[in-house]
């Protein structure tokens, strides 16, 4: 009985201490990387060369893939004639990796026939630095609008470029979202008019906040100015939870340091919606050791009519929901100025009222809405994997603290056990040689006392 509670117990304990070990060295490791961290749910799927031969993703989805040079690779999707249907795909070259101007990922949605329902490309442009690179593809319920039906269609992600960029695949992570469509009677052409000029900056003191190393580690932010650190070559991600009529502004001042040089286009900033689509970059910032400052231009509030819109800065502030920021600094940076990190200030104003505008979704809008959860998150700074290791500390301590109540329960049944057996061992030897043996004689029965001889 002692041995099999000393089986249970000590793996228990053993597991909570590596628990709490290894969360703090998974956090310093991600950190000291740099890297992209991608969402651990998300599954690996191979996409196909052709659309007969393409694989299923499932709505609310995250898949991993790789893509070489001149990729291209199909995936299914079955939609019906109700939701908006979204595929981002977001590339990660590796850090160092070569890349030019050209260099393009671009998503399209395809019917059966081959028609594109929508595309949309990333580019690397002027900042040719090696850097996560992200948009999507959607299909948009609207009267006379492409792709209506209920039907199987296809994702298209493609890479193309310079042949003087690196042949290394990049890595993808690939989301499937759907949006559920409105009830009859609501908006559809887009706005004609909004307000354009940015509000003052926020006047509350500086916060630090560090930022996180994907669009699942985003770390939250609401309004107010945050203060980062940003090293030669990483990218940061940040989260803001815009509600329906609000708008958000932005802005990103790089610090000074010593030294002399000068690195054209050598910091980027980009906002991407909740869907993972690019909505707009900010003006690359060129660096001579004196602080730098670039902002998004003036984006429009919130509202379901923006879709209806050509232009992408306007289109994609389609939904409520958690918006990205991405802000990357160039490794050539380190060349003229050293591997440290350099400061990194955000300001950022969310204008307007919450809720303001809300269409009247048929169905439940999941992501596409700001929670009191999500408001909390951007106000104390949580990310998906903080949240994660929230929930795995409680856990840890709820099993230590059973673990250990397991423990002191199975030593004094071992105990009481331990004794029952000395006293019936002696009852049935009864008065022998070794009756009456003196201290220091080892009459062979078990004293009732510590631990048995093979702990």
């Amino acid at each position: 009985m002692g041995q099999r509670g000393r089986g249970r117990v000590a793996p228990a304990v053993a597991a909570a201490l590596c628990a709490v070990a290894a969360l703090p060295a998974q956090a310093r490791a991600a950190d000291e990387a740099g890297s992209y961290t991608f969402d651990p749910s998300a599954e690996r799927v191979e996409g196909a060369a052709s659309n007969t031969d393409a694989r299923r993703l499932r709505a609310g989805g995250t898949y991993r893939d790789a893509i070489g040079p001149g990729g291209r690779l199909f995936y299914r999707l079955e939609l019906d004639a109700k939701s908006h249907a979204y595929v981002s795909a977001t590339a990660v070259p590796r850090p160092g990796t070569k890349v030019s101007f050209d260099d393009e990922l671009k998503v399209t949605l395809q019917d059966r026939d081959g028609d594109a329902c929508g595309y949309d490309t990333a580019r690397f442009g002027s900042a040719r630095f090696a850097r996560p690179l992200g948009t999507y593809a959607h299909r948009t319920i609207e009267k006379d609008g492409p792709c209506q039906e209920r039907d199987s269609y296809y994702a298209l992600i493609e890479r193309s470029g310079a042949a003087g960029s690196s042949s290394d695949p990049w890595e993808l992570e690939i989301r499937h979202v759907t949006e559920p469509g409105v009830r009859p009677g609501g908006p559809t052409e887009a706005p004609e008019d909004w307000p354009s000029g940015p509000p003052a900056p926020p006047v509350t003191q500086a916060r630090e906040r560090r930022g996180g190393t994907s669009f699942h580690g985003a770390t939250g932010l609401e309004q107010g100015e945050w203060r980062d650190r940003i090293r030669p070559g990483e990218t940061l991600f940040y989260k803001v939870p815009v509600d329906w009529g609000q708008q958000i502004f932005a802005r990103a001042d790089l610090g000074s340091t010593a030294g002399d040089g000068y690195v054209a286009h050598a910091l980027t900033m980009a906002l991407y919606n909740p869907a993972r689509g690019l909505v707009d970059r900010a003006n690359d910032v060129s660096y001579s050791g004196r602080q730098k400052s670039t902002a998004l231009d003036p984006l429009p509030p919130v509202a379901y009519e923006n879709r209806f819109d050509s232009s992408d800065s306007v289109n994609g502030m389609r939904f409520a929901g958690w918006y990205y920021l991405k802000v990357s600094l160039s490794p050539e940076v380190a060349r003229d100025f050293g591997p440290q990190a350099l400061g990194l200030s955000l300001r950022l104003n969310v204008e307007g009222g919450e809720g303001e505008g809300a269409p009247a979704y048929a169905g439940a809008p999941g992501e596409f809405q700001v929670t009191d959860e999500d408001r909390g998150a951007a106000e104390q700074g949580r990310s998906r994997p903080v949240a994660a290791r929230g929930d795995t500390m409680r856990l840890v301590a709820a099993g230590g603290i059973g673990a250990g109540t397991v423990l002191v329960l199975g030593l004094g049944a071992w105990t009481f056990v331990a004794r029952r057996r000395a006293a019936a061992w002696a009852r049935a030897a009864g008065p022998g040689p070794g009756a009456g043996a003196g201290p220091g004689q080892d009459s062979g029965a078990p004293t009732g006392y510590g631990p048995p001889a093979s702990w």
